[in-house]
């Protein structure tokens, strides 16, 4: 019967939610009719789809690796200059919850500290990034003053203009406040600094509701004043954050307050008679969306991924946990969504998002925000502060990061084991003027060197074919010596990176791809020292191939195609652009995990792909799988295998890659191309 009930309320919901839809309601009405009905009917929303219980031959799939493994993508610590002048000021939420005290010591344990959520968390489904660990910062003890010295360091580095610290008071008591106070007492860091008072019930759901209360707001008249005063220090501080010269405090959610206005007078009335002066008043967009002024404040922040809804990928997820029931989202849709929003017209301090997953604190039952990438946090961050604050004086630009160090919810800037400082990078190119002209003009020819003597008469068709371009070669340690030998013989500029023999052609070009990608480059032609030994006509087919791409002026011709259509992705040599559905070979278990992992919404058999994984391509097409910064150790140890393995299927998505992306894929070279007697693979 409960079960019966359960599901009329949920189709009740539905019913309510398309209703309310159409209602002609302004987001502050709207926000706040959908907290109150949330607040005392909750148990109505439906719960989220199911994810898919993977097939067993998807289990290989499933990260078996370490946590702490580098991905493709990571990038070390980097000094480099910010620009003269700023074009914003960029303030990161910091959560200061990294150190023992007393209340969680009686709540959760002696010793407890965010970090023991942190490396709890197991991935739930293939592809689910967890647990995510810190790098260069470690597991840190914020009673440690150094820590917090270290970290306003790598933010001024990396272009983060203040930190936002959240402020916990009830009523008389603070928690985590020793960090704050030992920050204040420490004048030799000079980075800004503001307070967010975080005025919702603590709850042992992590989410502030009123369920399980551990500690719980009384709010009131007296408390105000109390409050204001207690905080006066951080306000009067040299490097309080300013508006117009005015200290800056945040209010987690006004509406919890009894009456808005009346607190914003009373503390404003309190800074004038207390020698603080004005203060800006802001307020955090996380659950209500009222115009500031209604409510006695100067401005608000948004606080993405909150007020967003992109669109449900549970259903797609292969599960390692058949019993989760957490929310998965997608990131890419929530970034778009935000980084588009016009501003109001009140004052509004843009947020930003690295990325959302809290299932370090909610095991089983997280809500993740898959496809987060540093390079879509930068095109965000980018976007917001050259496109959306355009009309905005420069002074008044302010835009917030969700967050530095929320590590228990995914969101996080500082160094971590998987990318490195991936996301600092991405922070600090985006406050550069993007340009016009920001990718080089030749191409760039990535040559993977494992047979030597093929290796040798490659570079003689590339000198033959006079062709204007970068050369990178990738070969294994101990072939290194041969490979550069060989570039002096052939009296060619080269450089040269190392990898381990793993992955074959694909993983070292996916990795030097990804390096390219982010030095500004654009059109690569891919290449490698193709045997196939285990075909009577597998040098054919790679002399073939390299004469569709290289030789008879069609190097050029590519070269002028590319710069000629912007939407041209990929260019296969003339004969071999063939269907995935008819060449899927043993590669459906992968390409299914793969579509999942990298989000496609093109079905990978609907596409088409070049056979042989020589091509030229724009790197900004292959951008859903370099985003997804796949593990090395996705890629099977080399057994000499000639089909089914990652590097196969990743050759077989690569046109579907490009699709999803907008591109387009063509062929290179003269002659008719005749997919339907291709002489070098079997059809499925």
């Amino acid at each position: 019967m409960s079960t019966i009930k359960a599901r009329l309320r949920q189709a009740v919901f539905v019913a309510l939610r398309t209703g309310f839809r159409a209602l002609p309601l302004s987001d502050g009405q709207r926000d706040r009719l959908r907290a109150r009905f949330l607040r005392d009917h909750g148990d109505w929303v439906p719960p989220p789809p199911r994810g898919r219980i993977a097939a067993a031959a998807a289990t290989a799939h499933r990260p078996l690796q370490r946590a702490d493994e580098a991905a493709i993508g990571h990038v070390p610590h980097r000094v480099e200059a910010l620009p003269a002048q700023l074009p914003a000021t960029l303030v990161a939420f910091y959560l200061p919850q990294f150190h023992p005290f007393a209340e969680n010591d009686a709540w959760w344990g002696k010793g407890f500290t965010e970090w023991r959520n942190v490396t709890r968390a197991l991935p739930q489904f293939e592809g689910h990034i967890q647990p995510r660990l810190p790098a260069d910062l470690g597991f840190y003890d914020l009673r440690n003053p150094q820590i917090m010295r270290d970290q306003a360091q790598l933010a001024s580095e990396y272009g983060i203009g203040a930190f936002c610290f959240y402020y916990y008071w009830f009523s008389g008591t603070t928690l985590m406040e020793d960090p704050l106070r030992q920050w204040l007492a420490d004048d030799s860091i000079d980075l800004p600094f503001c307070l967010c008072w975080a005025n919702e019930n603590w709850a042992r759901r992590w989410d502030g509701r009123d369920e399980d209360i551990l500690i719980g707001q009384q709010h009131s008249a007296e408390d105000d004043l109390a409050f204001i005063a207690h905080v006066a220090d951080y306000l009067r501080d040299r490097r309080a954050l300013k508006v117009d010269g005015k200290p800056m405090l945040l209010v987690y959610r006004p509406h919890l307050l009894p009456d808005a206005r009346a607190t914003a007078q009373r503390w404003r009335q309190w800074c004038l008679d207390n020698g603080i002066g004005e203060i800006h008043l802001a307020y955090v967009q996380g659950f209500e969306r009222p115009d500031p002024r209604d409510i006695g404040f100067d401005a608000a922040v948004e606080f993405p991924p909150n007020m967003s809804n992109p669109r449900s990928l549970t259903a797609d997820q292969y599960l390692i946990n058949p019993d989760f029931e957490g929310d998965v989202r997608d990131w890419r849709e929530l970034a778009a969504e935000i980084a588009a929003r016009p501003l109001p017209p009140y004052t509004l301090y843009p947020g930003v998002n690295p990325g959302w997953d809290n299932e370090a604190r909610r095991s089983g039952k997280g809500r993740v925000y898959l496809h987060a990438s540093p390079r879509g946090y930068g095109d965000w961050l980018s976007a917001t502060v050259h496109t959306r604050l355009a009309a905005v004086p420069a002074d008044r630009r302010m835009v917030f990061i969700n967050a530095w160090n929320e590590w228990a919810e995914g969101a996080v800037l500082e160094p971590d084991a998987r990318l490195g400082h991936a996301y600092l990078q991405a922070t600090r190119d985006a406050l550069n003027m993007p340009t016009v002209e920001n990718v080089t003009a030749r191409p760039c020819v990535v040559i993977h060197a494992w047979h030597m003597p093929e290796f040798a008469a490659l570079l003689e068709q590339l000198k033959a074919s006079e062709l204007d371009c970068r050369i990178v070669i990738t070969t294994s340690p101990e072939h290194r010596a041969l490979v550069e030998a060989s570039l002096r013989e052939a009296a060619l500029p080269g450089e040269v990176m190392v990898y381990l023999n793993h992955g074959r052609d694909i993983l070292p070009f996916l990795q030097v791809a990804d390096l390219l990608l982010g030095q500004g480059e654009d059109v690569v032609l891919k290449l490698h020292t193709k045997r196939s030994t285990h075909m009577p006509n597998g040098a054919q087919w790679r002399d073939e191939m390299l004469k569709q791409l290289m030789m008879d002026g069609h190097a050029r011709r590519a070269v002028a195609a590319f710069k000629h259509d912007p939407q041209l992705g990929l260019l296969a040599p003339q004969g071999h652009l063939l269907s995935v559905s008819e060449y899927v070979g043993a590669n459906a278990p992968a390409l299914a995990h793969l579509r999942a992992r990298l989000g496609l919404s093109v079905d990978p058999n609907d596409a088409q792909f070049s056979a042989g994984s020589m091509f030229w391509v724009r790197l900004a097409a292959l951008r859903p799988l370099l985003d997804a910064h796949l593990y090395r150790s996705a890629f099977e140890v080399e057994q000499g295998q000639i089909d089914g393995t990652m590097a196969h299927a990743i050759e077989r998505v690569l046109g579907t890659v490009c699709a999803q992306n907008g591109f387009r894929l063509d062929n290179l070279g003269s002659g008719s191309p005749d997919a339907s007697s291709y002489a070098y693979a079997k059809r499925s």
